[in-house]
């Protein structure tokens, strides 16, 4: 109390800039950053810190699976750690939900780096075979129940690097507060934008053979999640068409109170992503849009989660879409290939009584465990959810021929598409 009556720190500025978006970092020609050993390590942070690793995965029928490990830090009590898995096929709709609190998270395990981690109720193992067509993996070993047990072996394709947005240490990170050199809190995302996936799932005692293909993310929220942001938008496109093809996006929206003038100039939405066309890593894309701002941060980038179409859905009283439009636009990573990579894919979503393709609404309130639940302290009245949908997409590429013959002229991939639309608060 007496050290703060007599600090001789200057005092902030309430019209500072609050929030520092990855976009504003990096010039449009340093936005691919290759993923390093650290990078997708477990951090494992204290405070109030949501650390995941999140594979999605879509088999040859159709079917997908979402496998995710979340590690939930809060204040002083000790880390939830959370194993959650869905598998939806969109055939018959059934759907298959599983979230349980696991014991004895350990990273990382004897005679592997903290890439790898286990439990009692499973194992993730990260393997290096460095100079192969598929330098990097993990293998998914887990038993959720007598009736559910996964196991997967994905791997990263070689001319497909992860990524982060930006290059060095500094790479992928948003940055909350005043000071970004002194935060008060982060986000950062890692991504392996496309894998091929095979295995067994074994469910309801039925072995079900699997093969596909995917994405796997690493995230960090270093920071309350109802102060990280008001909205998020995810983007998961993956095809098979023209030696492979996928679009990655993910875009949040800040609550009010971070934004370029300090509190009150919030509602500003940084967006990441990725294109892969040819079976290889063509664009990394970061855009931030500034509240009563029109011109492009970067002119010639585009990263964009557009709710083209949207209605009040009265089970959640948000204004949920019911067309969305994900955009891409940036330069060929590729120094071979000069010029622009643009890529659109559009999803039509139905209506609140009638969508399509919807893999569920989760109710985050109902999911997430107690003690962080009454840790967080939403805001009262607030009802966080997750809109999840799968349908068939056709994404729209174009950019220089020297990265895949045609793409010039404009290449179109049928393939799948999955997103999420959070809304917090």
């Amino acid at each position: 109390m007496f050290a703060s009556l007599f600090s001789t720190a200057p005092p902030v500025d309430p019209n500072a800039p609050n929030f520092h978006p990855v976009s504003s970092a990096f010039e449009p020609s340093q936005l691919f950053g290759e993923l390093e050993p650290k990078d997708i390590e477990w951090a494992c942070l204290g405070g109030f810190t949501v650390e995941t690793q999140t594979f999605y995965s879509f088999f040859e029928d159709g079917t997908s699976i979402m496998c995710q490990v979340i590690h939930s830090a809060v204040g002083v009590w000790y880390p939830t750690i959370q194993f959650t898995c869905k598998i939806y096929n969109p055939n018959t709709k059934e759907r298959t939900w599983k979230s349980v609190n696991v014991s004895n998270f350990v990273t990382p395990p004897p005679g592997l780096d903290k890439r790898s981690s286990k439990a009692d109720e499973f194992t993730i193992t990260y393997k290096s075979n460095p100079g192969s067509d598929a330098p990097e993996a993990y293998t998914i070993r887990a038993n959720l129940a007598d009736d559910l047990q996964i196991n997967l072996d994905i791997s990263r394709p070689a001319l497909i690097p992860g990524f982060k947005t930006g290059k060095g240490p500094k790479g992928g990170y948003s940055y909350f507060g005043t000071d970004a050199e002194n935060p008060e809190g982060h986000v950062v995302h890692r991504f392996w934008p496309r894998t091929t996936v095979s295995g067994m799932l074994i469910v309801k005692g039925q072995a079900l053979p699997v093969k596909g293909f995917g994405t796997f993310i690493h995230a960090i929220q270093g920071m309350r999640p109802n102060l990280v942001a008001a909205r998020w938008n995810f983007a998961c496109f993956q095809s098979n068409d023209h030696d492979g093809v996928s679009g990655i996006q993910m875009d949040f929206t800040t609550i009010d109170a971070y934004g370029k003038k300090g509190s009150g100039s919030g509602f500003v939405t940084a967006s990441v992503g990725a294109v892969v066309v040819g079976g290889k890593l063509v664009s990394v894309t970061a855009e931030t849009l500034w509240p009563g701002e029109t011109e492009a941060e970067h002119p010639g980038v585009v990263s964009k989660a557009i709710h083209s179409k949207k209605e009040k859905d009265p089970e959640t009283g948000y204004e949920a879409p019911t067309e969305i439009v994900f955009q891409w636009e940036g330069p060929s990573i590729d120094p071979a290939a000069a010029g622009s990579v643009t890529a659109s894919v559009q999803a039509d979503l139905g209506t609140p009584d009638n969508y399509k393709g919807l893999v569920e609404k989760v109710d985050v309130l109902a999911e997430i465990p107690y003690v962080i639940k009454t840790m967080v302290n939403y805001v009262a009245g607030t009802k966080p959810f997750i809109y999840q949908w799968q349908n068939p997409a056709t994404m729209t590429i174009t950019g220089p021929d020297a990265l895949v013959q045609g793409l010039s002229e404009g290449l179109q991939a049928e393939g799948i598409l999955y997103n999420e639309a959070t809304f917090i608060s």
